[in-house]
């Protein structure tokens, strides 16, 4: 009588591990690169919310040196945002700042910041590598992998 085999060899099963193992080492990389990604959308979800004040407080006053983030209002924090400021060198020129300092951010964003700045009142936005008013972001800002691609 001849014996069926069942069940899978040794070397059948550590092919399938090693398999999952090499596809692990590829996944989790990006993951993480993926979920830092998403947390930095909320920094820029934050600082986008003073566009609009700030670009009708230099339309009334003509001047964006004396505006504070209390004054504008807003959400100032978020579940991996620690905080949000605004700098201003000229009436029309200013910098949005957002602090992903949380313990909830990702190690990788984890102390970095990410700004948005304007140099005509508010009438144009622009973020990370374009920043255009001459102030200057955060030593800490966030890597440039982790910007949007309306960022970079």
């Amino acid at each position: 009588m001849n014996k069926i085999q069942q069940g899978f060899t040794l070397i059948e099963l550590m092919i399938v591990v090693a398999i999952i193992g090499i596809l692990a080492a590829v996944a989790i990389p990006s993951y993480q690169d993926y979920t830092a990604r998403a947390q930095v959308t909320e920094a820029i979800s934050l600082t986008s919310q003073y566009k609009v004040s700030l670009a009708e407080t230099y339309a009334s006053k003509g001047d964006l040196t004396t505006v504070t983030i209390a004054a504008l209002g807003g959400t100032t924090l978020g579940k991996y945002v620690t905080n949000i400021s605004f700098t201003a060198s000229a009436p029309g020129t200013g910098i949005v700042t957002a602090t992903l300092g949380s313990t909830n951010a990702a190690a990788a964003i984890r102390g970095s910041s990410f700004s948005i700045d304007t140099v005509d009142g508010g009438r144009n936005w622009s973020c990370g590598a374009l920043i255009s008013s001459g102030l200057t972001p955060s030593p800490a800002s966030v890597a440039q992998k982790y910007m949007p691609g309306s960022c970079k």
